[in-house]
């Protein structure tokens, strides 16, 4: 019968302890969960509170030095290439700004050589027109008188003129002339085109 007691009083005795170590975890859960509560509510409330939490964090999580030595080394050359694409787009600038004066010098050029030839061939025209008319002259005059011009001229000149006239003008004209003028302009004559090629 003692011993019916004693057992008795252990099962009470293990079950009131384990009912203590129940309460005491229970109240512990709920004073974390009401003071995780209030830091909520706290940092709900004030928004300082998070960024002083972010730079603390920070302090506690250094970069090794390595990795901050690849960051500069980073910045640096990213610093490098900023630089360098700023003076390629300067450059394409400065291209492209010569490349619209050469062009619009190549335009008056082209300009300017359409007038020099326009300039040259009514002054061609005209030299030629000039030519046309003395050598008409020249035919038209009398043999004798037009032969004594002739005499004067350079043989080079005279047979520049003869080449251009009618043959019984240019014969009158000849016939007119002292042998030595004659045979001087008549070599002329011949000789002009003695150097043109035959194929």
């Amino acid at each position: 019968m003692a011993n019916k007691k004693v057992k008795r009083k252990a099962k009470r005795g293990g079950k009131g302890s384990l009912f203590l170590i129940a309460g005491l975890l229970i109240t512990s859960a709920l004073i974390r969960a009401a003071g995780d509560a209030g830091k909520v509510l706290a940092r709900e409330q004030d928004p300082t509170t998070m960024e002083d939490q972010a730079a603390s964090d920070s302090g506690i999580c250094e970069t090794p030095e390595n990795l901050r030595e690849m960051l500069v080394a980073f910045s640096l050359r990213e610093n490098r290439l900023r630089e360098r694409e700023a003076q390629i787009q300067n450059r394409m600038q400065a291209l492209n700004v010569a490349d619209q004066t050469i062009t619009q010098k190549l335009a008056a050029l082209t300009r300017a050589e359409a007038a020099l030839e326009a300039t040259l061939a009514l002054a061609d025209t005209a030299a030629e027109g000039d030519i046309s008319r003395l050598t008409t002259v020249y035919e038209t005059m009398k043999p004798k008188k037009a032969a004594a011009l002739f005499e004067e001229m350079d043989p080079d000149f005279a047979a520049g003129f003869l080449a251009r006239m009618r043959p019984d003008a240019a014969a009158g004209i000849m016939a007119g002339l002292t042998p030595q003028a004659a045979y001087t302009i008549s070599v002329v004559l011949a000789g002009r085109n003695a150097e043109v090629p035959k194929e």
